[in-house]
């Protein structure tokens, strides 16, 4: 399903509030921080952006992404989440979708790295449904799968 009303708002005074009271399902609490705490990272660390995920007018979820190249020599997407009224809507694939688009702009782009927990089987479904591939890399509890461009 194809979500058109999907639209990625920088974080600012209007929103970042919204985004704090954002909350995933109880089984899924595990595999994220809350979002007050990437806020407070984003503030921490410049290379990293911080966005909103509005349907039409209202605040959906949250993502963030590196600008700067880390592990594997890739830009890493640090958090994507969408709030748990809001899920299976294709949401979180069209932010997603729109989170690539302004990634593959960043100097020297030949690939973008995210990871999630093992356990996380609708993340395993999103990022390989959008060309992302598993080559074993692991930090931690977390598989990184490799998108190349």
């Amino acid at each position: 399903m194809k979500n058109t009303n999907v639209k990625l708002v920088e974080l600012n005074e209007n929103n970042w509030y919204e985004c704090c009271k954002l909350e995933v399902s109880k089984e899924q609490d595990t595999f994220i921080e809350p979002n007050a705490v990437s806020i407070a990272q984003s503030k921490f660390e410049p290379a990293l952006r911080p966005f909103a995920i509005y349907d039409q007018n209202q605040v959906v979820g949250f993502l963030m992404y590196s600008t700067e190249k880390e592990e594997l020599d890739g830009y890493w997407v640090y958090r994507i989440m969408v709030d748990k009224r809001f899920q299976g809507k294709g949401i979180g694939k069209a932010a997603t979708e729109l989170m690539l688009a302004e990634m593959v702009h960043l100097p020297n782009m030949n690939r973008i790295v995210v990871g999630y927990h093992s356990e996380n089987k609708n993340a395993h479904a999103l990022y390989e449904s959008l060309g992302f591939i598993d080559y074993g890399d692991r930090f931690g509890k977390e598989r990184a799968v490799i998108k190349s461009f």
